[in-house]
């Protein structure tokens, strides 16, 4: 970063401006009214300030790129140097804190230095066979070699794991970088605006700021419209900050736009901003902190910290109000796979310490009991050195299967298969925050999205106009208009809206118009360009200083109203908003001449019934265009908006079409299958919602859903006193699929009931969508918070754990399939890992009871550690998703990590293995006519005998690492294998690396080369794993218990738990087919029903009554229960049936045969096409039957 000020020269003098960086420095350490006092007394005014800066406060720089470069000479970069990464060199030394590494050190570094002890020569007799007497002469000094294996083991374990952490600090760094360089502002540059990065920020800028900013840098305010700033960062107080250039005009970096929008004039960027001061205090500290945390830990400077940290460290953490720093870890509760990861990770690991333990006990206990109870060998000092070489290898022994049974692999592999996806999902349009997210999306649930941009392509168009008591279908000609409503119209788009908000000449010849800033304005301005009416010129008129007073568009108005002076004396204001709240405000229209008419209750109810509800039942956005003239005198309080936005004259209306974006209906049809819930949460009225959502898929055909706005869900969700109850909640969201005309609290409100339910027996996973600043407490509340990388706000991607780049929803879906292959492929990882270290510490704990020896020695587990944990996770974690990922239900919160198929694989797969590899331990020798490798002495060379049994071993490993790759009981274990080039390299490498281990290895491996023919046997033993589990494919898993494995709570009932399982487990094309049998079964009882109404009718219309059918039927359109059960008795479409476990609903039957007639359908009885019901439920799709439009009830 350059130096703040430049050189000392030009610092001094300001560097030829007429103020230097650290007078701007200190006027913006000043706030509220002593800040616009030191303006005024130092420049006289802010445009005062920019005269000083050489700037214009309305054009902006001037200036070409070689003064913009003298500007950040003199005043600095906005740019702040990050945290000194971690050097390789700090990892290595954090990895070698590992205690299990720690322990193997020890003990290496014990036994080298026994090694090289050796007894008096004439006490290896007394010593016995403790000494190692037998050994040859010349092999008792190999000993050392052992040792030292170990420590270069240790080595490369520590390097492997280093370079792991270094590589994804590299990655995070990278995904820093590049959300750094998204993050782009408008300025005005030579009387234009322009967007540039933050970084190319200088210091005289004219920026414009509005709704949503993060202001990146420090400035002065020059003109502001309603503008209203969150500085609870650096004040910790919650209240908005009010800002206007005569009250308080100062601007500070790091602070939240919550209102209006404005234009500021750049005085402090980089260190020197009060954001960069604080930063650059913590940045220059760091290294210190760490010193002084050793020597008397952190007070006060940790105190500075957690005050200062707020302000978006370089780190990207922040810390609540309240004091306490929140990293970003800690900013949700801990991701569903983190949580069941932690659990097994805990179980294992005592297990393994269990087992070490016993190991080490029992080899003790052997050596003792055979040495001096058995040979009746008395305790010399000079043989205390060989006993305790033989004590310091069994502890060798102990904390190799402790080494082996702890699962550390396990986070190494999470790391991997994240920062994997998260790769991946860049070029699938997901732009990952915090890598938890990216699995936790695997688990999801539910996903409230947005309508505007996120279901739709946000382009819009005003497609019907409703102006001088005519319905244009299509925008009309000019001269179709009056001439003073087609000014009033035009005036009312051109000066109401932001002036940022413009329409720019397409990119390439004969496309679309580019719409910049907000897109439903933009689509007014559009209308303005079709009535052949220019609304430059219009602005140009009203310049944006000249505008009185402005109120914003924000989710609780749902309406912009903006106050200009008039030439001729007086005042005008101008308002747009939702039609059917503006016209309430309304009460006159403009007639068929322009002239205005009175507008009453009646009229207005007429105009909504004809005019504005059939343009949302067409899907359109309904907005009204209104107008109020005020006299010079009295001025009215323009701060009271509730008697200035009254008494207004209707414009016109307008219908605004934004498309279903082509590619939503097949993602959504993709997430019901996958047994997530998509909810539509939006501003826009109820008919527009749903008209959209049924277009969307969002309401499929045959089922009774709730469409609700945002006043009837509040109604329903609170008791008298108006407190929000989760029971009330709970008997609404389970059917609730759209919510409309709601606000960012009701949005809020619904994720938080969601995720606190429990309803439905476990905790849901919700994700939401948001692009406003006001969607930030719903993002930061849901499990995964989607913002949008278009049309959100700064103050949304900072909520979000996720950005969608292309702000479409088809890319949710694919962050799903990434997620849920982040979980398979842990559980892939998982299932290969648990089956080796069932093996290995079988091996190992066997071996030490009845041999005193472990077949497997401490260097070769060490390679089958790091064949385990580093080359496995990284080949099983790379595997890339397949689309049959979606064809099943998500993973609840409190399903285990282990399923029963992975459970039958690990203990069928180990049987196998121990089979053999005991086989090969007490009958090998005998079978390859070649010596035992059993009680052979302290130091001896390697037997061909546990090299065969090692070799074996290894293989068998190798090849269950195919079969690792399906977890779900497919039988094709290579399908899709050529599709990962990681995996195939690493298993032929590590292939290649165990021949060169036993061939060559010798001493240090405990290897003894094997012959072609030796060579073949092991392989053909660990083929036979591929074949071992084929056959494992026909046993069923159904039955097998595996309680609490990786869970948390109480488990599901058996019966329910058994269900799901074989559902989630079941083949593709088997529940296609099942799938298939249902709809069949369906149709057939879907006639049979029918045909049982006709002649229910008939018989209440005088007809004969039909014959008794005997027990009462299933309910409407319900298949028979025993028709659509499955082969494992229960219902093949659970799946539909239990997504959503609400409260049990009252089932409607039919009437007993020749009961009483029937009522006669209600005007709101679920009518499709019609006003929504009075309690606004909605059918989603065509009705089962009639032609009306109506679908009968039958009670």
């Amino acid at each position: 970063m350059g130096d703040p000020a430049g050189s000392a020269g030009e610092a001094g003098a300001g560097g030829a401006f007429g103020c230097s960086a650290a007078e701007l420095r200190a006027l913006m350490e000043l706030r509220g009214a002593e800040a616009r006092l030191r303006v005024q007394e130092a420049y006289g005014d802010v445009r005062g300030l920019c005269r000083r800066l050489r700037t214009s406060p309305t054009d902006g720089l001037s200036e070409g790129p070689a003064e913009l470069e003298r500007r950040r000479r003199v005043f600095g970069q906005n740019w702040i140097p990050p945290k000194r990464p971690k050097s390789f060199a700090a990892l290595v030394w954090e990895a070698l804190q590992d205690v299990t590494l720690i322990i193997l050190e020890v003990a290496a570094a014990v036994s080298l230095g026994l090694s090289f002890y050796a007894p008096p020569g004439g006490d290896s007799e007394v010593c016995g066979q403790a000494s190692g007497a037998a050994v040859a002469e010349g092999e008792a000094e190999a000993g050392w070699i052992e040792g030292a294996a170990i420590l270069l083991s240790v080595a490369c374990v520590v390097l492997v794991t280093a370079s792991n952490d270094w590589s994804k600090e590299r990655q995070f760094r990278g995904l820093q970088s590049r959300l750094a360089q998204e993050q782009r502002v408008a300025v005005v540059r030579r009387g234009r605006q322009a967007q540039v990065p933050v970084a190319e920020l200088v210091v005289g800028d004219v920026a414009q700021v509005k709704y949503g900013d993060l202001l990146p840098a420090d400035g002065v305010l020059i003109q502001g419209n309603d503008l209203k700033v969150d500085e609870s960062a650096l004040t910790g107080e919650s209240d908005h900050v009010r800002k206007a250039p005569d009250t308080d005009p100062l601007l500070l970096s790091g602070t939240h736009v919550m209102e209006g929008s404005g234009r500021m004039v750049v005085t402090a960027v980089g260190a020197n901003s009060q954001s960069g001061i604080i930063l650059s205090l913590l940045g220059a500290g760091g290294e210190e902190e760490e010193g002084r945390r050793e020597r008397k830990g952190k007070q006060r400077d940790g105190a500075v910290a957690v005050e200062m940290q707020p302000l978006k460290s370089a780190e990207g953490g922040d810390v609540p109000r309240g004091g306490r720093p929140r990293s970003s870890g800690a900013r949700k509760e801990k991701s569903v796979l983190q949580g069941k990861l932690t659990r097994l990770a805990v179980q294992i690991g005592k297990a393994g310490l269990a087992m070490s333990a016993l190991t080490v006990a029992i080899l003790v206990l052997c050596f003792v009991l055979e040495t001096f109870v058995v040979q009746r060998r008395p305790w010399l000092p000079q043989c205390a050195p060989v006993y305790a070489q033989h004590w310091v290898k069994f502890f060798i022994i102990g904390v190799t299967v402790l080494v082996v049974a702890v699962p550390e692999g396990l986070p190494l592999a999470v790391t991997i298969s994240l920062a994997y996806s998260v790769k991946k999902m860049m070029r699938d349009n997901n732009l990952v925050r915090h890598l938890d997210a990216c699995e936790t999306m695997g688990s999801a649930t539910a996903i409230c999205s947005d309508k505007t941009g996120t279901l739709t392509t946000n382009r819009m168009t005003v497609v019907q106009l409703f102006l001088g008591d005519t319905h244009f279908r299509a925008p009309p000609a000019p001269a179709a208009l009056p001439p003073r409503a087609l000014d009033l119209l035009v005036q009312a788009i051109a000066i109401n809206s932001a002036y940022t908000s413009k329409l720019l000449p397409p990119e390439v010849a004969g496309g679309l118009p580019r719409q910049v800033g907000n897109k439903t304005e933009c689509a007014l301005l559009g209308l303005v360009l079709a009535l052949r009416r220019d609304y430059e010129a219009e602005r140009a008129r009203v310049p944006e200083e000249r505008l009185l007073k402005v109120f914003t568009f924000n989710s609780e108005r749902k309406s912009m109203s903006t106050v200009t002076r008039q030439a001729a004396g007086g005042f005008r204001l101008y308002s747009k908003g939702a039609a059917e709240l503006l016209l309430r405000r309304c009460c006159a229209i403009l007639g068929g001449g322009g002239q205005a008419r009175p507008f009453g209750p009646r009229e207005r109810e007429e105009l909504v019934r004809r005019v504005v509800e059939p343009m949302a039942a067409g899907g359109l956005r309904t907005l009204a265009l209104a107008f109020r003239d005020f006299p010079p005198a009295p001025e009215p309080p323009w701060d009271d908006e509730a008697a200035v936005v009254a008494e207004l004259t209707c414009i016109a209306l307008v219908g605004i079409e934004d498309p279903v974006r082509p590619e939503v209906p097949e993602a959504i049809r993709k997430c019901q299958r996958a047994g997530i819930t998509v909810r539509m949460v939006t501003g826009d009225n109820l008919a527009t919602a749903r008209a959209i959502a049924t277009k969307c898929g969002i309401l499929p055909a045959g089922e009774e859903w709730l469409c609700l706005e945002g006043r009837e869900f509040n109604r329903r969700i609170r008791n008298e006193k108006g407190e929000i109850e989760q029971e009330r909640l709970d008997k609404v969201w389970p059917r609730l699929r759209v919510l409309a005309r709601s606000s960012p609290t009701d949005k809020h409100t619904l994720v938080k009931g969601i995720i606190d339910s429990t309803a439905g027996g476990q905790r849901q996973v919700v994700a939401v969508t948001g692009d406003g600043t006001n969607d930030g407490p719903a993002l930061k509340r849901a499990d995964v918070g989607f913002a949008m990388g278009i049309a959100g706000t700064d103050v949304a991607k900072e909520a979000s754990d996720i950005i969608l780049t292309d702000d479409n929803f088809s890319s949710i879906v694919a962050a799903v399939l990434w997620g849920r292959n982040v979980y398979d492929s842990i559980a892939k990882f998982l299932q290969f890992q648990l089956t080796v270290n069932v093996v290995a510490v079988a091996v190992a704990f066997t071996g030490a009871c009845i041999t005193q020896d472990s077949p497997l020695k401490a260097v070769q587990m060490l390679w089958v550690n790091l064949i385990m944990d580093t080359l496995a996770s990284l080949a099983l974690a790379t595997e890339p998703p397949t689309e049959a990922l979606l064809l099943r239900r998500p993973y609840g919160r409190d399903r285990p990590l282990l399923s029963r198929t992975m459970v039958k694989n690990i203990l069928g797969h180990a049987a196998y293995q121990l089979v053999i590899i005991f086989t090969l331990l007490f009958v090998g020798e005998v079978f390859f006519d070649i010596d035992s490798g059993r009680d052979a002495p302290l130091h001896a060379p390697p037997s061909e005998h546990y090299t065969i049994i090692f070799n074996t071993f290894v293989l068998m490993q190798l090849f269950n690492e195919v079969n690792a790759r399906k977890i779900h009981g497919e039988r094709n274990v290579f399908e899709g294998v050529l599709g990962n080039p990681v995996f195939c390299a690493i298993v032929l490498g590590t292939f290649a690396l165990q021949i060169v281990i036993v061939q060559f290895g010798g001493k240090p491996f405990s290897c003894s080369p094997l012959s072609a023919e030796q060579w073949l046997w092991c392989l053909f033993v660990g083929v036979g794993e591929l074949v071992w589990g084929q056959v494992m494919g026909w046993v069923p898993g159904g039955r097998l218990r595996c309680p609490g494995v990786g869970r948390g709570g109480a488990a599901p009932p058996p019966e329910e738990e058994e269900e799901e399982e074989e559902e989630e487990e079941e083949d593709a094309a088997e529940r296609e087919l099942r799938r298939g049998q249902v709809l069949w079964v369906r149709g057939l009882s879907r006639i049979q029903t029918q045909m049982r109404v006709v002649k229910a009718f008939r018989s209440s219309l005088g007809g004969p009554p039909p014959a008794p059918r005997g027990p009462s039927r299933p309910p409407l359109g319900a298949p028979p229960r025993a028709a659509v059960r499955g082969h494992a008795g229960h219902s093949p479409d659970r799946r539909h049936r239990r997504r959503e476990r609400g409260p049990p609903q009252p089932q409607q039957q039919p009437p007993p045969p020749g009961g009483p007639p029937r009522p006669p359908a209600q005007p709101g009885d679920l009518a499709l096409g019609g006003p929504p019901p009075p309690s606004h439920v909605c059918l989603g799709g065509a009705p089962r039957w009639g032609t009306g439009g109506r679908r009968l009830l039958i009670d």
